[in-house]
């Protein structure tokens, strides 16, 4: 582990330990719990490439009223995430496929609001290899349901990545059931890129509140559930320009495509006490040896019982 690393982990650590104790202090309360499970099963019924993600979001601050404070730090996110990165046959991947890559990262992000604009900043520590336990996970799993088991001979080696992530969106409420927000948004570490997008949430559901954009689809999912019950749909786009990545490394000749888009639309159903969001993901290809694009579907339940 190189010592930039061991620094970030130091000051990660430090943080999810003393953070939510100096807001219990500040009279601070959980706001609310997000995640988001990703899968290309419920896209395009495929098993490759961005094949499968799930991130859950503690999100502590002051009491929510529809807007994000005015001072960074008040507002925190505490983010742990898991990814499945594979070839297109999994058993028996093609020479110049990508290399199977299990992911797992914790990090803190802080939402606030400055002078109109949506910012969050936030770090990541990115954990990629065999140590992750996500080739072990997935082989076990697809001995049960009888699928193909992932060729693990070629995965990506172990290795933490500091990663830093920026984003900076605006929204403008076209009418009381309309949100438009473009947003634009950078990260340097594990993926270093500039994105460019859009997002629109039309319908009485979520309008007020308070959503965090997942890394695989772009999606914004809930942690707070304030407005009544009904429907709302989600659209959203963006398109990337990516310097580097660390899944798909240049010394092993990968060739990055010049622009990475996705395109993405969902529904939320909220109910007295239950809700649910279903969006599907269009992913162009990363890779110029990617022989095509996939799609990949995105599901959150949250039941009350």
């Amino acid at each position: 582990m190189k010592a930039a690393a061991k620094a970030f982990l130091a000051v990660l650590l430090v943080s999810l330990i003393l953070l939510p104790q100096t807001v219990a202090a500040q009279g601070r309360e959980t706001i609310g719990w997000g995640r988001l499970f990703t899968n290309d099963f419920l896209g395009d019924n495929q098993d490759r490439w961005r094949t499968g993600a799930y991130v859950v979001s503690k999100v502590i601050g002051p009491h929510w009223v529809g807007e994000r404070p005015t001072r960074m730090g008040e507002m925190l996110e505490f983010r742990f995430r898991s990814e499945t990165i594979a070839p297109s046959n999994l058993s028996n991947p093609a020479p110049d496929d990508r290399r199977y890559a299990g992911v797992f990262s914790a990090g803190v992000h802080t939402h606030f609001d400055r002078n109109g604009l949506e910012m969050s900043l936030g770090g990541d520590l990115v954990v990629v290899g065999p140590v992750t336990g996500v080739g072990w996970f997935q082989t076990e799993v697809h001995k049960i349901f009888g699928a193909p088991v992932p060729d693990l001979s070629n995965e990506l080696p172990n290795h933490i990545y500091p990663t830093l992530l920026a984003e900076a969106g605006q929204s403008f409420q076209i009418t009381p059931s309309l949100k438009l927000r473009p947003f634009l948004e950078a990260q340097v570490g594990v993926e270093t890129y500039a994105r460019l997008g859009f997002d629109m949430l039309f319908g009485n559901v979520g309008q007020r509140d308070f959503f965090m954009r997942d890394v695989t689809t772009g999606h914004l999912y809930r942690a707070t559930e304030t407005e009544g019950k009904g429907f709302s749909g989600v659209l959203g786009a963006d398109i990337a320009y990516v310097e580097n990545s660390a899944y798909l490394p240049g010394y092993d000749g990968y060739e990055l495509t010049d622009a990475r888009m996705r395109v993405r639309a969902g529904m939320h159903w909220q109910g007295e006490r239950n809700s649910i969001f279903y969006g599907v993901t269009w992913l162009s290809e990363e890779f110029e040896a990617q022989t095509e694009s996939q799609i990949v579907g995105s599901v959150r339940l949250n039941f009350r019982f």
